[in-house]
């Protein structure tokens, strides 16, 4: 099928807002980086500091929705928005936002370019997370119960290592990369970190067990509050949902604005912290009535869990 349509910003913007929105910080995303690794090492540092199960809790999802963070900022460098230095745009998605989640940016951008350039229609690699919905919400919970007690990411993470030392040939990827070095370079400083500090549990207490639970359902909310059940037409401003995240969402479900998803596909340019500006243009403008808005995710969760139980309902 033909790319989708496209959408011209000089159609809707003044050069002056259009400038104002589309302007790279060269501190901006560095500071983002830098502020999800923050979070990372104060949710840790509050469970040390008082070990019990409400604070190893509150770390869990608030680790887990950073780790989902670095792999958003991975997103944005694979639109060359990180960073207006191509080099450091590139370095810090793959050593510092991918590399310690497995990400792996070579990869990453001509996938997900991709997606972009056939947004939901059958050449688009990502159809397989929005198509389908809706489900029942038995179903919904059985996905939720396997991302939280780690088998989502077992079946995505550990298997295919366990198949590879079985001697079962997986096909290469098309693009030559080593994410996996950058992986365990990362889980190394990490593990000597820590454990330096005196706490060499916290590397499989406060990094993979998030990884493992919160991070794949998180993510999984992602997909389903931004393609899911968007009834895409040949209006780009269809094409993808924004979901209106609570300042609860944004910190455990949503950080660095994800949530504003159709202002992405329609301006994917944008640098993430101008997404906000934008959709407040665009509300000004009166697009409102054509995009896709949802408000929050409980409402993402009651469309895409609305189908109707039957005897032979879906897994």
């Amino acid at each position: 099928m033909p790319a989708v349509t496209r959408v011209d910003p000089k159609t809707i913007f003044t050069p002056d807002e259009w400038a104002r929105v589309s302007r790279q910080s060269s501190w901006r995303g560095p500071a983002l980086v830098g502020y999800a690794w923050a979070v990372i090492v104060g949710a840790g540092a509050l469970f040390i500091a008082l070990p019990n199960p409400l604070t190893y809790i509150l770390a869990v999802l608030l680790i887990g929705a950073r780790q989902l963070g670095l792999a958003i900022l991975e997103h944005e460098a694979a639109h060359g928005t990180l960073h207006p230095n191509a080099k450091l745009n590139d370095w810090l998605a793959e050593w510092l936002c991918g590399g310690p989640v497995g990400g792996s940016l070579k990869r990453y951008r001509p996938y997900h370019l991709t997606h972009h350039k056939y947004t939901e229609q059958p050449e688009d690699p990502d159809l397989a997370l929005s198509r389908p919905f809706p489900v029942t919400r038995g179903s919904l919970r059985r996905k939720f119960a396997r991302d939280l007690t780690g088998q989502t990411f077992y079946k995505q993470r550990i298997a295919p290592f366990v198949e590879q030392l079985g001697g079962k040939t997986r096909k290469p990827p098309r693009v030559r990369d080593n994410p996996g070095l950058r992986f365990w370079v990362s889980q190394a400083a990490i593990l000597g970190v820590t454990t330096v500090l005196g706490y060499w549990w916290a590397w499989a207490a406060l990094w993979i067990v998030p990884m493992a639970t919160w991070f794949p359902l998180v993510t999984r909310l992602r997909a389903m509050g931004e393609h899911a059940m968007v009834n895409t037409q040949e209006d780009p401003f269809t094409h993808a949902r924004t979901t209106l995240a609570n300042p609860i969402e944004r910190l455990l479900i949503a950080p660095f604005w994800v949530h504003y998803h159709c202002e992405h596909h329609c301006f994917m340019y944008v640098p993430c912290y101008n997404l906000e500006k934008t959709h407040e243009l665009l509300m000004q403008k009166g697009f409102r009535e054509r995009m896709r808005i949802t408000n929050g995710y409980a409402e993402v969760l009651r469309r895409c869990g609305s189908r109707a139980e039957t005897a032979a309902s879906p897994a």
